[in-house]
């Protein structure tokens, strides 16, 4: 009974998988780490969660043979790729490549059945086209994204038929508490009186939603190389439009200001990269994020205001 509880509906016959999984989360204290243990405590009996720090130079010593599957979250993000030295861009390779490919590899020769790595849709951030599709070819723009790159390629070449491997490319992940493109975006929600009305489409991944999904992937013992996203594409001006409504914020949005905002893109430095971050298009193809079971928890509107606080 255990088992068909842990499995869910769709696996009950599906007894020959054990439970409770043993997972370790390597990247501890990280958002996503942190999200994820919480979401999987709903099911103690199911899995059993162990974290490691990364920063700790001990934390080879970890027997990882006592797990069957290594979640990788550990990594360096949120660069100002234009101010960031040489040593640093070393760092971003030490711990985003060498770091996770020295993990992974512990993890097979451990005997650990499943390793999943957290890619990135930063590789594709070099390509022409803006809307990714399955034929579209990672091309990192930058160090940063390289970085990634070049260990989701190398990680990929350990799979074997003991050793499974899942490699998630996903887009700007947000909730409550995180870093990087939507605390700005807030901010600007908040202060700014006015807004530019814009036409763009962004693919972006609620937490919830991630954690979902990563926990279906160990349930059903997936390997490959995956693509979650929200069930629907972001728009800068509406998500504006709703942050500034949930904070109590009057702005007014504004058209004919796509002329302003093109200048803005062609800007150099930090200006023209956060105006192509906001204004611009970066998106998946629906039809690549789609899954068998669903991971969709929350709607994108949903989202928006349990990340401001507020209850669905």
């Amino acid at each position: 009974m255990e088992r068909e509880k842990c499995s869910g509906e769709k696996r009950k016959n599906n007894m020959e998988k054990k439970f409770p999984k043993r997972i370790l989360i390597t990247g501890a204290n990280s958002y996503i780490g942190v999200s994820f243990e919480k979401w999987m405590e709903k099911n103690p009996e199911c899995y059993k969660i162990d974290t490691l720090d990364m920063l700790d130079k001990n934390w080879d010593n970890t027997d990882f043979s006592q797990y069957d599957v290594v979640y990788h979250v550990a990594g360096i993000a949120h660069a100002d790729v234009g101010s960031v030295n040489e040593e640093e861009k070393k760092l971003y390779y030490k711990i985003n490549t060498d770091l996770a490919i020295n993990v992974a590899q512990k993890a097979k020769e451990a005997g650990v059945k499943q390793f999943i790595f957290m890619s990135s849709m930063i590789i594709y951030s070099g390509c022409k086209e803006k809307f990714i599709t399955n034929q579209t070819m990672p091309n990192p723009l930058n160090f940063y994204g390289d970085s990634k790159w070049q260990a989701d390629k190398k990680i990929r070449e350990l799979e074997s038929d003991d050793f499974k491997v899942v490699v998630l490319r996903p887009p700007m992940i947000y909730g409550r508490g995180s870093k990087g493109n939507y605390p700005q975006l807030a901010k600007l929600a908040e202060k700014l009186p006015v807004f530019p009305i814009v036409k763009n489409r962004r693919s972006m991944l609620y937490i919830d939603n991630l954690c979902e999904f990563v926990k279906l992937m160990i349930d059903n013992e997936e390997n490959g190389v995956f693509f979650p996203q929200n069930k629907e594409y972001s728009n800068t001006s509406e998500m504006v439009r709703e942050i500034a409504k949930i904070r109590g914020h009057r702005i007014f949005m504004l058209s004919g200001l796509s002329w302003a905002i093109r200048l803005l893109e062609k800007f150099p430095g930090k200006i023209g990269t956060l105006a192509a971050k906001a204004f611009g298009d970066s998106a998946y193809e629906m039809s690549m994020s789609e899954y068998k079971d669903n991971y969709r928890v929350c709607t994108l509107a949903e989202s928006i205001h349990l990340t401001e606080g507020e209850n669905k």
